[in-house]
């Protein structure tokens, strides 16, 4: 398969986003339960939580986690303190270990794979529970760049920081609207929507 992929000389790197790709999604999974807890409507919760993430500039590291947490309080009422909160979506975040796998025959391969990511300092966090970057060339996280996937312009940052052009970058989300916006930009997407799925849509395209 990356054998292929470097004969036809077409896609030369492979981005990954973190949560429902690489690993688990921890972050729906988590508020899901915290809303469940506190008797709320799931859909209304996670909207809050996303708006409240984005407002408090916590996903772009323009705020920490308490003021995040602290102003999903004022909209939805939930009491938990911040360590409960984190941790269930923290614990919630399980690396799919065929997908590293995947990226080390990538990187085996001379292709360059990065991790693309809306996500907080929690990324760090789990890395330090995983020590899963190593197996990445790069790391962009939104949290230390300031900018989200939200942003298509983010799409052109990082292809000047990767030094190719888009039509050779090849992007896996969870998020059709991330995609929309890569694709848009020339980049080469995959919706990832399960295992077996995303594997006869990797063959397609490499």
């Amino acid at each position: 398969m990356a054998d292929s992929m470097r004969e036809n000389g077409q896609i030369e790197v492979v981005l990954f986003d973190f949560g429902g790709v690489i690993a688990e999604e921890g972050w729906k999974a988590g508020l899901k339960a915290v809303a469940e807890a506190n008797g709320l409507d799931e859909a209304r919760f996670l909207e809050a939580a996303t708006d409240a993430i984005y407002a408090t500039g916590y996903l772009l590291g323009k705020a920490d986690e308490g003021s995040f947490w602290n102003a999903l309080r004022e909209k939805t009422g939930i009491r938990e303190e911040d360590a409960t909160l984190t941790n269930e979506i923290f614990d919630r975040f399980l690396l799919r270990s065929w997908m590293i796998d995947l990226v080390k025959r990538l990187k085996a391969k001379q292709m360059t794979v990065g991790i693309l990511s809306d996500q907080t300092d929690m990324l760090d966090r789990l890395n330090r529970r995983y020590d899963f970057f190593k197996w990445f060339d790069y790391v962009f996280n939104s949290y230390h760049i300031g900018k989200g996937k939200r942003d298509i312009s983010l799409f052109d940052d990082i292809a000047r920081t990767l030094g190719k052009s888009p039509d050779r970058i090849l992007f896996v989300d969870d998020d059709p609207g991330h995609l929309d916006r890569a694709r848009k930009k020339g980049w080469k997407t995959i919706l990832y929507v399960d295992r077996d799925s995303f594997f006869k849509d990797l063959e397609t395209i490499l």
